[in-house]
């Protein structure tokens, strides 16, 4: 009975949560679970960010290195403009937007919360010009804008409720029968909902960077060249299903399909 009990709290719990933390994400409108205050977030990303920066050997190419900057800044500045004409305002409400080039060989890029953006100097033969860049620049911002890292880390949370009652519900069942559930709700957790959520993000936020690029106006079919050289950069990948990606195939099919909703924004 007492275990019943616990089972329906957390169950409540959750649900709870949920309709709470339920918010909208911008240009795609998909709706969204996110359990974690984007100012702690924000804060999170600013202290990791300055880790970061002490470790790393920013790149001494000041073309480069300005470059980057140049292309950040237009595309927040757009991304700015957007949210605030659209009352989205408060999802970069304590952003403070940073830049940097890191001289390392990875063909990398990543935008943390508040706006902290790192490039890697292995990604520029890549991008090979303004244009390209912008392609990369624009996906990485939407990440942050739209907040994936705070949805996935609110899945996790609610995958180790999930997992807790569970865990309640067979405690009294035999212990390779425990073993038997709880390695199926590992499997069914990983390939069922958090990979397919990361790949689901990736083209969001393909489709977000399209049209934040376009804002700050650059051409977006810009994507297809850019996605075709990073396809063609060798390494063997896993399955599409195993992959927090999507295919390669599939993300530029789906780029080249997006691209006549995000050319509406160019050049307007």
């Amino acid at each position: 009975m007492i275990k019943r009990y616990w089972k329906q709290i957390i169950v409540t719990g959750i649900i709870v949560a949920i309709v709470v933390a339920c918010a909208t994400v911008p240009i795609t409108g998909r709706k969204q679970v996110n359990l974690f205050p984007e100012s702690q977030m924000v804060e999170m990303g600013i202290t990791n960010y300055s880790s970061f920066l002490k470790e790393a050997k920013l790149s001494t190419n000041k073309e480069q290195a300005d470059l980057v900057k140049k292309v950040g800044q237009k595309i927040a500045n757009a991304v700015e403009t957007y949210l605030n004409e659209n009352g989205m305002g408060s999802h970069i409400a304590n952003f403070n937007w940073e830049f940097n080039l890191v001289d390392d060989d990875v063909p990398n890029a990543w935008c943390m919360p508040g706006g902290k953006v790192v490039f890697y100097t292995g990604i520029l033969p890549y991008t090979r010009d303004e244009a390209g860049l912008a392609v990369v620049m624009g996906h990485e911002i939407a990440h942050a804008v739209a907040r994936h890292g705070n949805e996935r880390m609110s899945h996790q949370m609610g995958m180790q409720a999930g997992a807790t009652a569970l865990q309640i519900a067979i405690d009294e069942k035999p212990e390779e029968t425990k073993q038997i559930y709880m390695a199926a709700f590992g499997l069914g957790a990983q390939y069922g909902m958090m990979l397919p959520y990361s790949r689901s993000h990736e083209t969001e936020a393909d489709k977000m960077g399209l049209v934040f690029m376009a804002m700050a106006g650059y051409d977006p079919s810009a994507a297809v060249g850019f996605w075709t050289r990073m396809s063609q950069s060798g390494g063997q990948k896993p399955p599409e299903f195993m992959s927090t990606h999507p295919a390669d195939d599939t993300r530029i099919s789906d780029i080249k399909a997006y691209l006549p909703e995000a050319m509406k924004y160019y050049n307007k």
